[in-house]
């Protein structure tokens, strides 16, 4: 068994700025066990995709008027950062500067053309590029002499001239080969959305979502009630399969670029992409949530298949961000019919353990006393059962958010959930929790 990386050995807070009002009802995860999720997220993050994926869930949970998922913020955002978000932000831009100033040593020196990162994906290192081109937005570069503006191009141009693509002009995922996985929603989509608004390039918006159809034309099985595929196309590693946190990397993918048009520029002028989006996203929160577990209130890992078929397993990862993307919905878009999932799997994830045989420091039943959620799918083999997972430890900063800005925003949709028995709706507004220091490094 893997060994567990001890985050809770330096639970030392850098800020915490709680308005809690009182009455906050079971079932809820608390300021602390956020903070511990997130200290162990800020450890595991190393691959590219983690470092993009954590980016996000720190904007999502501290500084959410930089995160395109937050309803009416207007895009460009504010170019100089104000005080009270010094602090929140800069793990997030030690991400973009550490990722653009190794970027040498993982490209070989090469100039031009090139990813933030090499590792054999052509999507899941542009992930970081959201990170990036906001770092360059706001001047970071002023400070550290690193050139984000130029390793944004490079890996913009990557993408456009240097990768393959189907005949029909889908991105590859793969650098290898031509190959679609439903995971390059979040990774490409998002970055091309983000680069457009920036630079007043609206054709980038265009491309974003043209991006998503394409892939959608793909991956979504009509035959199974619209699920996605996860990898097709390629001579190698095919995985025709409805694997569930694929399904949710790419509603989260769609709603990242929904939120970036709905609140740019060209809003008025990309409505029916806007309508696209949305109705994708529900589509897809169609077709997952009949499949959930009905004891557990989690996903299978392939949710066409029970947990209990051969080689599957429960995944708490991909029950937490799809849940998140039914919030986010709610506020982006004004559409509550998921709200009742969402709701019971979240009461599911953050349940005491009740189970007297776990051990005796587990008070939580799906997040361990170290802060690890469990149980997930080895975010680097994703056909087998893991021990650890960076993108899960998101998945949980990002639900949370979701929920807890859902909430702050009236719990529209409400009445629907209650109907369903569920509860939790007494706690009203988080405030920034600024992520703590784990091991030196701050989440």
């Amino acid at each position: 068994m893997k060994a567990t990386i001890p985050c809770a050995t330096k639970l030392i807070t850098y800020t915490l700025i709680a308005l809690w009002l009182p009455t906050v009802p079971a079932q809820d995860l608390s300021n602390d066990e956020v903070i511990l999720v997130s200290q162990c997220l800020a450890v595991a993050a190393q691959q590219s995709w983690e470092l993009g994926t954590r980016a996000q869930a720190i904007l999502s949970l501290n500084a959410t008027s930089y995160s395109v998922l937050t309803p009416s913020t207007p895009l460009p955002p504010a170019r100089s950062i104000p005080d009270s978000l010094t602090s929140p932000l800069a793990p997030f831009f030690e991400i973009a500067r550490s990722t653009v100033a190794n970027r040498g040593n993982s490209n070989k020196n090469i100039t031009g053309p090139q990813p933030l990162m090499a590792d054999g994906s052509a999507a899941d290192p542009a992930s970081i590029g959201f990170a990036v081109l906001l770092a360059n937005w706001t001047g970071q570069g002023l400070h550290d002499g690193l050139d984000y503006a130029g390793a944004a191009k490079d890996q913009l141009d990557y993408l456009q001239f240097d990768v393959p693509r189907t005949s029909d002009g889908a991105i590859s995922h793969r650098v290898s080969q031509v190959q679609l996985w439903s995971d390059f929603v979040y990774m490409v989509p998002p970055f091309l959305a983000y680069y457009g608004m920036i630079t007043g390039n609206r054709t980038l918006l265009v491309e974003a979502h043209d991006q998503i159809r394409l892939y959608r034309s793909y991956l979504r099985d009509t035959t199974a009630n619209n699920l996605w595929k996860h990898v097709l196309l390629g001579t190698s590693g095919n995985d025709p399969g409805h694997w569930s946190t694929g399904n949710a990397w790419a509603a989260a993918g769609m709603l990242r670029v929904l939120g970036t048009i709905k609140n740019s520029q060209y809003a008025n002028t990309l409505k029916p992409q806007q309508k696209d989006l949305a109705a994708w996203v529900l589509e897809i929160h169609g077709a997952m949530y009949p499949n959930l577990d009905p004891s557990s209130s989690l996903f299978p890992n392939y949710a066409s298949q029970p947990a209990s078929a051969p080689n599957n397993f429960l995944d708490a990862s991909s029950t937490a961000l799809l849940a998140s993307t039914v919030y986010r919905l709610s506020l982006l878009w004004g559409t509550h019919k998921y709200l009742p999932y969402a709701e019971r799997t979240r009461h599911a994830l953050s349940a005491p353990n009740t189970n007297t045989s776990a051990p005796s420091n587990m008070t939580l039943l799906h997040i361990d006393a170290g802060g690890w959620l469990t149980p997930v799918v080895n975010p680097h083999s994703y056909g087998q059962e893991g021990a650890q997972s960076a993108e899960g430890q998101a998945f949980v900063v990002e639900m949370q958010a979701a929920w807890r800005d859902w909430v702050a925003d009236g719990s529209k949709g409400a009445n629907a959930a209650l109907r369903t028995g569920s509860a939790g709706m007494g706690m009203r507004g988080w405030a920034l929790v600024v992520l703590g220091i784990c091991a030196g490094v701050l989440v």
